[in-house]
This record gives structure tokens, sequence and C-alpha cells, in this order.
């Protein structure tokens, strides 16, 4: 009865972190250039003293979804979308360099220019500070061309260049924070290949109907793990009761 119990247990546990997972790829469906992850189950044997007489099931991210979503027009100047592979390079909260396809840029009260998420933009040299302007472009190779206040119309100024990176996707991952980082804790080069369409923005990758369905195909799993966890008990209250009796 142990090995049926504990394994229907675990199984539902598996099911529930599998089911984490989904739910926070739905959840970000309408997150701009959110990368899905994929879930999937593997056996995994127990070991301990003697044989490994118990496998059990273990959910894990195999990979992440690096296809592109769909783009949306928005018209808006500091809005930019990577056309085919790469990254914007940004600094996470920890400091360090990460990747990300959200390109919903924004200027801070300080001038930093900033994603949606309030991550700071890395250019050649660090990140970005934009000085107050009354225009502000975006070239197609991520370069940031801006008119001061004060200056004549025809004075545009190049005031730095977006770092956009291409590194190999079998050498990244998608670390805690949600952004893209290498394998080896190094930081990306400079693409100079990399093409970006201002005016624009990426969506989410997530099938959000595909999302729905799994999520209903997990809960019934989780359902019936659940169902034969009642079973072996059942069962153990039987085989007590016989015992008893004998």
């Amino acid at each position: 009865m142990d090995r049926m119990l504990y394994i229907s247990m675990n199984a539902a546990q598996q099911t529930m972190l599998s089911q984490a997972s989904n739910s926070n790829n739905l959840a970000n469906v309408n997150t701009t250039g959110f990368r899905a992850d994929f879930e999937q189950f593997r056996s995994q044997p127990v070991f301990g003293e003697g044989l490994p007489s118990r496998v059990y099931s273990m959910s894990e991210r195999p990979q992440t979804d690096y296809q592109q979503g769909s783009i949306q027009s928005t018209g808006r100047d500091l809005d930019i979308s990577i056309q085919g592979e790469g990254f914007i390079a940004v600094q996470g909260k920890d400091g360090r360099e990460g990747y990300t396809r959200a390109g919903d840029l924004q200027i801070t009260a300080s001038g930093q220019l900033v994603t949606g998420t309030g991550l700071a933009v890395m250019g050649e040299g660090g990140p970005i500070a934009i000085p107050p302007s009354e225009k502000i472009e975006i070239g197609t190779d991520g370069t940031i061309t801006v008119r001061t206040i004060g200056s004549a119309a025809s004075e545009l100024t190049v005031l730095d260049r977006i770092k956009l990176v291409k590194p190999e996707l079998s050498n990244v991952f998608k670390d805690s924070d949600g952004l893209m980082r290498l394998q080896d804790g190094s930081n990306a080069p400079l693409d100079s290949t990399i093409k970006v369409a201002s005016g624009t923005l990426e969506s989410s990758n997530v099938n959000a109907v595909g999302a729905l369905v799994n999520m209903i195909e997990l809960q019934r799993k989780y359902e019936m793990q659940v169902k034969m966890m009642k079973s072996a008990d059942d069962n153990s209250a039987a085989s007590a009761r016989l015992l008893q009796f004998s």
C-alpha cells in the first residue's frame, strides 16, 4: 500500500508544480516580450540504503520557448521591437546584466532610460541617461538621437546606442527574475546585425488557448492522483479489518 500511496502523492505534488508553471505562463499572456516556459515530467529513481526500488516522477523546466510573439503597432517613439532573434540588454535589480524582449521603454524623472518594469537599459558604456529633450528617436540599429530643449529643429545629437545582443540560444537560460542570462555568467557582446522597429511592441508568445487546455488536463491528472491516494487509504483500512478478524 505504501508504494501506491507515496507514488500517487508524489505525482500529485509534481502536477501542482507543473500547474504553477502553466499558470505563470497564462498570467503573462499580455506581458510585453514574455517568453513561455516549457514543462515536462520524467521518472526519477529514489536512491537510499539498498537498491533504488522506487521510481517517482519529477516535474522540470527543460527549456524556454523563444518563438517570436506577434508585433503590435503603437506609434509611440519609445516603443521598440526586435526584428528576428536577439535581446535588449538591461541591468537587473541585482546589478547583473540580463536580456529581455520587452521594448516598452520609458524615461524616469531623473532621465534614466528604463523598461516598463523599471530596469535600466544598457548602452555601449553602461545604463543610458537621457537629457531633457523635445524629441527622441531610436534608429533601426538602436542608436538614440535627441533634440535637447532649446536646440534648433534641425539640430539632432547622437546620444548613445542601445546594447542589442544575439547569444546562442543553447547558451541562454531564463533566470528567476525573468531575465535571460548566459549559462557561464558572462555578458554577451553587442551585435550590430540586430535591427529594431520603433513604434511597435512584441507581445507575449504564450498560446492562451493551449495554456487553458493544459490547465484543465493538469487539474484532471491531479484529481486522479487524489483518488488513487483515497483508494490506497481505503485498501489499507480494509486490510486492517481483515487482520482483526483473522
